[in-house]
């Protein structure tokens, strides 16, 4: 389903654009190029006032709040470079924005983001970021068990495998809400009351 609408009431978030995260190479689209669209996003809802909301993923120094659960895939076990979970510089100088810092997947569970969204009385959020299948759509899907129209900024999302990308973005997203490029989303902000 095309975008159709962006409501009055809606978010951007932004999932997981951080320095080692951006640097990781990804597919269809170069991280950097997933941050320039983001930007963009970001400015537009900016001046129209409407909130912005920039997702990290971190784990304290004890890993003690880590993921629980058996899992085959191995974590990363090393110490992580200095700075590897900070906002890339493009989106994290705006003193407006709102930080949430997750240690899941998803960016609702185990998170206040849900109340800053509800304080504000978002109905919907616009969400883009890396990794689409991870990130992503854990939190997309999130979004639409918690009632929110979710529209996903398609163009501004990548992932490190080609196909979970392209699952989540033909199988998955038109399950939760609307996809759309970022260029879509600007424009029919700029036609928003």
């Amino acid at each position: 389903m095309a975008v159709t609408e962006i409501d009055a009431t809606t978010a951007l978030v932004l999932i997981d654009l951080q320095n080692a995260i951006v640097s990781a190479p990804c597919v269809p689209y170069p991280g950097p190029e997933v941050v320039a669209r983001a930007a963009e996003l970001a400015d537009a809802f900016r001046k129209k006032g409407s909130p912005v909301v920039l997702v990290r993923v971190t784990e304290s120094e004890d890993k003690a709040d880590g993921t629980p659960g058996r899992k085959d895939a191995p974590s990363y076990g090393g110490p992580m470079p200095a700075g590897w979970d900070e906002i890339v510089e493009d989106l994290n100088s705006h003193p407006g924005d709102i930080l949430v810092t997750k240690r899941n997947w998803g960016a609702f569970y185990g998170t206040d983001l849900d109340l800053h969204l509800r304080r504000r009385g978002i109905t919907q959020i616009v969400l883009a970021g890396i990794a689409t299948s991870i990130g992503v759509e854990s939190t997309a899907r999130q979004a639409h068990e918690l009632g929110y129209h979710v529209t996903l900024a398609t163009d501004a999302m990548s992932d490190m495998s080609p196909e979970a990308h392209t699952n989540s973005v033909e199988r998955i997203f038109p399950l939760l809400g609307e996809c759309g490029r970022a260029e879509e989303i600007i424009e029919l902000m700029g036609q928003r009351r």
